[in-house]
């Protein structure tokens, strides 16, 4: 099949974002009622654009632009070419590109998907002598595919089946996390657990429960799980394969004797590893649905992880998850060039402890939620590799539609 290839302005219009105030982080701009979407966000969501960690406020959207629901949102500094529709009205900084397409001319989603099979293209001509960086003069050398608007929506509609399970189960996942984390809140920060009527507080805290090093307890357990020599293949991941809680990067297969020098530790089961990095949320789960990967895979030195007392994995699972560990954690972080979290910082994060059965009773209650969730993720890893094996041949007209 013959089709056309294009640079991306025949296809739409596309400028990037704006953030003229200096500084960049100055916090009257922030803390409104507008979303102010982010390199890092753009990278984190799926198909569409939902999530934020940052509002506009009037000033703040006084020197910068809100664009609307349906914008392609393109990265060209820190990530290179991720890509993401938005979802909702946003702002963005000059380091995300913004494109809206052309009507009867190109599909969005059809943009999308190519900008998934040009990444690589994109990345190696963004490859700078201090940082990379995609402007419109190195992207507008390459060209996209433009086939008519009817064969556009035809691929995007077989694409989209996949796509649309992949969001559908990441709601689930949102919505059982949110469920997990709320409870969290309710037990232990409001002390709102079953029964706590008839508790008396001793020192600030119910009595029977205490306050401790997150290192010197018997419920959390520090995992020493270091690699020993293995024969094959084994699946390494990064923490930049990490987002969120979910894996979302293809990890790399690799021999004892080849593996990188950072591919140090094998999950164990029943085990929550995050991220040592400063100011990175990453979260990664071996438990139920997810345990394979205590057999398959190898992790980089850049996660710390700990199992749990028996019948309290729920617990340790939702207290590492936190956004008050995430806090903790930044908190205690150090280092000259990259700031992380050492086992000696770690040993300063003091967790409360409830008693026995208000910690298995908690776990109780979210481990299927952890479980379901694993089992989503599972999913969506292999819904995103049948997609992926289907992208490049509809998206070349190997495959007629």
């Amino acid at each position: 099949m013959s089709w056309d290839y294009v640079t991306l302005d025949k296809l739409g219009s596309i400028s990037r974002g704006k953030s003229k105030h200096r500084p960049r982080n100055d916090k009257t701009l922030f803390g409104g009622k507008y979303p102010f979407i982010q390199t890092a966000d753009v990278k984190a969501a799926g198909l569409y654009l939902t999530d934020y960690n940052e509002t506009y406020n009037d000033k703040g959207l006084a020197q910068s632009k809100l664009w609307s629901a349906g914008t392609l949102c393109i990265t060209i500094a820190a990530n290179i070419a991720d890509t993401a529709i938005l979802g909702i009205d946003a702002c963005f900084p000059d380091s995300v590109m913004g494109f809206t397409p052309y009507e009867d001319i190109s599909n969005v989603k059809f943009v999308k998907y190519a900008f998934d099979i040009l990444q690589r293209d994109c990345k190696k001509i963004s490859q700078g002598t201090a940082q990379d960086n995609l402007s419109w003069k190195k992207l507008s050398t390459i060209k996209f595919p433009a086939p008519d608007i009817e064969i556009q929506d035809k691929i995007v509609s077989k694409l989209s089946v996949y796509d649309d399970l992949i969001e559908n189960n990441r709601k689930q996942i949102k919505l059982l996390e949110e469920a997990a984390r709320r409870l969290y809140k309710e037990w232990f920060v409001d002390l709102h657990f079953p029964g706590y009527e008839d508790v008396k507080i001793v020192d600030g805290l119910p009595e029977g429960w205490e306050k401790c090093s997150i290192m010197d307890n018997d419920v959390f357990i520090f995992a020493k799980s270091k690699i020993t020599p293995f024969e094959g293949l084994k699946l390494y991941y990064a923490t930049a394969d990490v987002t969120g809680t979910e894996i979302s990067g293809d990890g790399v297969w690799v021999t004892f004797q080849n593996k990188p020098s950072r591919a140090a530790i094998k999950p164990i089961n029943d085990s929550v590893w995050f991220a040592r990095m400063s100011n990175s949320y990453k979260i990664l789960c071996c438990y139920g649905n997810s345990s394979h990967l205590s057999e398959t895979t190898i992790i980089s030195s850049g996660f710390a992880g700990f199992t749990a007392r028996e019948g309290c994995f729920g617990f340790v699972f939702a207290t590492i998850a936190s956004k008050w560990f995430d806090k903790e954690k930044n908190r205690y972080a150090t280092g000259a060039t990259q700031v992380s979290l050492t086992n000696e910082g770690l040993k300063k994060i003091q967790v409360v402890l409830p008693t026995k059965n208000v910690a298995e009773e908690y776990s109780r209650i979210v481990e299927p939620y952890i479980e379901k969730a694993e089992q989503l993720k599972r999913s969506i890893k292999l819904l995103s590799q049948a997609r992926d094996r289907l992208l490049p041949k509809l998206m070349s007209g190997e495959i007629e539609v």
